[in-house]
């Protein structure tokens, strides 16, 4: 039986259900075979699990742990294995046919899971074990069980036939609006091009964004006159709304007509045509709210409140206009020597700022006022660098060191690395994947960090390794140079690196709480902005820059430049995330269509108290808002600024340290791995939080970190 169920692995690896995934081998056809039959199988385990639960009820024995918690965690870990995989490579591999598969799969998934979820053999399982149990649970396995209980009430399972069909329809035409709302931003980012062919109005770039701009126009097929093939010098130049080629313009281009141009399509992204999402959003709001309501919530807000750390809407509400009244005043004045700065010293004569200014000016300003130029700063990061200053700082702060293992695990991309991380003695402890470029053909955009493999404790006492995916969508190498990142490049890549840590440092020994598992999410960012600060550290910031040509360090002056700019328009920048946590928080807690008022006008008359600068009519940003639409966040967005609260009050506790204390620092970073990332989701953030810095978080840290309290109106 052993033999054959091998062979069956073998020859289907969507079956697998363990290990590292055979790539190459997940076609749309395997997709489309293997989905199903793997869905077949766990049917028929599910059934007999089932049968097993309601025997022991029947006969009023008590259940154990390894009874219930085990086998549902095995039936639910293939599944996850195997879609996780597919997921996966619609994200950073898409294609049609690809999209596809996902597409026909994702409703067969969504049914199974409701199965599980909502599966009264299971339910009662759970409540006999927490009811019931011959000897005292762990805290841990209570945590995992009262989640597990409190997972499946919010899957439906309490509720009577009718309402549960309701509520499955419901998950089943989210789950669809999701990756169509996903694949309309993906089409909408990838099929918007501008050609241009005068240099005039390239003016203000830096060579490395025209060479990024002819590559674009020579892999179109585009050529120059006489049918020169393109380059940066003399163009073709082809823009496009990838991060990499419009921020580039943005930020530098100074051409005002072009930067408007760009900016109107970025902000309009899937709002018209074939990739429209503005009936999509409120489809999802309207499904949404219905499914809290009959699972006797108010709103959606409520019901994605009562897992997190945040309890209700008040308490997010509270945090954010501390932040807001903080903001406000530093953001106006911001504004103003924006508009000062453009309109009386470069001569420009028209009347006031437009949004396709502010990043331009930002850039602009920055640059007088620091001498600071962002572009002229990324021949000092180039990514071997920086990764290998960023594992410096893991062995500095977790005692943990970082090697290459590219070779040893199969790839999706050629680009793509592998790495390993081992303990003070030298043993291996996880592993994760880096796919670090731009690819606006067929990988969505943004940065983020999934779990390949989850740690897990094996019947002989050892244990599955964790591995992580780490994305990001950095400026990828050119012909002649490597990757050159720009600073806020660098940062990215750093806050992914958090999340990575958290999932391969766990120590948790039950995988349901281990990793990022189980973690309150408004409490997930905590990590990932905890390293982000680093990155302005002295040491390490030394330690990720040197020249990729002459190696030469970064000069001192430069770095403290970065330091005083660190604060550069925090006011506008911080009124940013507010004005999209407070949008989303809304969405999921007022918003009602028969009010009258469509989701853009909500987001419009939040904007008139966030924002210094009013949307333009063109700007449906929500229309691209895939946090909240196609990714976890819907009425969590705010969980960035409620997490920052928390790393910057973590982070604080290095700062209060001597700088050249090592050991302290060394003992202190000790303290951080044993709490916040080996503990992972064993027990709440607040306790965890609390144990680290022996008191809760204040908002205070995060205000002087950002330099918001001493900005003056």
């Amino acid at each position: 039986m052993k033999t054959e169920t091998n062979q069956i692995k073998s020859k289907y690896p969507l079956l697998k259900g363990e290990g590292l995934p055979a790539f190459n081998e997940i076609t749309p056809d395997a997709i489309n075979k293997q989905i199903p039959l793997l869905i077949k199988n766990l049917e028929v385990e599910l059934a007999k699990l089932e049968d097993k639960f309601e025997n022991k009820l029947k006969s009023k024995q008590s259940l154990e742990w390894n009874e219930v918690i085990l086998p549902i965690y095995t039936l639910s870990e293939k599944l996850r294995w195997s879609w996780g995989a597919v997921s996966h490579l619609n994200g950073v591999s898409n294609t049609a046919e690809l999209r596809a598969a996902h597409t026909e799969q994702q409703p067969n998934v969504i049914s199974f899971l409701n199965k599980i979820g909502q599966s009264q053999a299971i339910y009662k399982a759970l409540l006999n074990l927490r009811q019931n149990s011959k000897y005292e649970l762990e805290q841990v396995q209570k945590r995992i069980l009262d989640l597990e209980i409190v997972s499946m009430d919010h899957r439906g399972v309490g509720l009577d036939s009718s309402s549960k069909s309701l509520f499955n329809s419901y998950s089943q035409r989210l789950a669809e609006l999701s990756t169509t709302f996903s694949n309309n931003v993906l089409d909408a980012t990838k099929n918007w091009t501008l050609l241009i062919t005068k240099k005039s109005e390239v003016e203000g770039l830096p060579n490395r964004a025209l060479k990024l701009l002819s590559s674009a126009a020579k892999e179109a097929g585009d050529s120059g006159l006489n049918g020169a093939i393109p380059n940066a010098e003399n163009g073709p130049w082809r823009l496009g709304l990838d991060m990499p080629r419009y921020l580039a313009f943005m930020s530098n281009g100074s051409s005002r007509k072009t930067r408007e141009f760009l900016y109107k399509a970025y902000v309009s992204r899937a709002s018209t045509g074939n990739s429209n999402n503005r009936d999509l959003i409120e489809e999802i709001l309207i499904l949404r709210s219905k499914q809290a309501q009959l699972l006797g919530y108010k709103s959606w807000a409520e019901f994605s409140l009562s897992t997190k750390m945040a309890k209700n809407v008040d308490a997010v509400e509270k945090l954010l206009f501390e932040l807001l009244a903080a903001a406000m005043p530093a953001a106006q004045k911001e504004l103003n020597n924006l508009k000062e700065f453009a309109q009386n010293k470069n001569g420009h004569c028209y009347s006031d700022l437009s949004p396709w200014d502010i990043s331009y000016w930002s850039e602009q300003l920055k640059q007088e006022q620091f001498k600071l130029n962002q572009e002229a700063l990324r021949p000092w990061f180039p990514l071997p660098k920086v990764l290998q200053g960023l594992f410096k700082l893991c062995e500095r702060l977790f005692d943990i060191t970082i090697e290459e293992a590219d070779g040893e695990a199969p790839v999706w991309n050629k680009d793509v690395r592998f790495f390993r991380l081992l303990d003070s003695n030298g043993s291996p402890l996880s592993f994760f994947y880096l796919d670090p470029y731009s690819r606006p053909s067929n990988k969505r955009g943004g940065a983020w960090m999934d779990e390949c493999i989850g740690r897990t404790k094996s019947k002989s006492g050892g244990f599955t390794l964790p591995v992580a995916y780490l994305i990001c969508n950095q400026t990828p190498p050119t012909e002649s140079h490597p990757s050159l990142m720009s600073f806020e490049e660098v940062e990215t890549l750093f806050h992914e690196f958090g999340h990575g840590l958290q999932h391969m440092l766990t120590k948790v020994d039950y995988p349901q709480a281990a990793g990022i598992n189980n973690v309150e999410w408004d409490a997930v960012e905590l990590p990932s902005q905890f390293m982000e600060n680093w990155c302005l550290e002295e040491k390490t910031l030394m330690s990720i820059s040197g020249h990729w040509e002459t190696g030469k360090p970064l000069p001192k002056s430069e770095f403290k430049k970065l330091i005083e700019a660190k604060k550069f328009n925090a006011g506008i920048s911080t009124l940013r995330q507010i004005h999209f946590a407070l949008t989303d928080l809304r969405l999921h807690s007022q918003w009602n269509k028969k009010d009258g008022i469509s989701p853009d006008e909500l987001r419009r008359q939040i904007a008139k108290t966030t924002s210094v600068l009013p949307p333009i009519e063109e700007d449906q940003f929500l229309c691209a808002f895939s946090h909240i639409f196609a990714g976890g966040y819907s009425a969590g967005y705010y969980s960035y600024k409620w997490a920052e609260v928390l790393s910057a009050d973590a982070f604080a506790a290095f700062e209060e340290i001597d700088h050249d204390d090592e050991a302290n620092i060394k003992r202190t970073g000790r303290k951080f791995l044993e709490t916040v990332l080996s503990q992972g989701g064993s027990r709440s953030a607040e306790e965890i939080f609390l144990d680290f810095r022996g008191r809760e978080a204040t908002t205070d840290s995060l205000i002087r970190q950002s330099g918001l309290n001493d900005i003056n109106p």
